[in-house]
């Protein structure tokens, strides 16, 4: 049976199924460990805030009113 050479295969890069409104999300390190991303770091977090649960927020009274609050009246 032949064994075959490692520097042959070629992975193929598949892309990861994402959510809609992160299509085209792209992020890089650099070679000076930098993260580079094809969004801006203000889109990602309201992103986030709008789609994952606060583990330590959850408990708080008035958690459902900083959950749908707008990013850009947060103080």
């Amino acid at each position: 049976m032949a064994k075959r050479n490692p520097k042959k295969v070629e992975k193929k890069k598949e892309k990861p199924t994402v959510n809609p409104e992160l299509e085209g999300f792209n992020i890089e390190i650099d070679s000076f460990g930098e993260l580079k991303t094809s969004f801006s770091i203000d889109k990602i977090n309201e992103f986030l805030n709008k789609n994952v649960e606060d583990k330590k927020l959850i408990d708080r009274e008035d958690y459902k009113e900083l959950k749908n609050k707008p990013a850009d009246e947060e103080e």
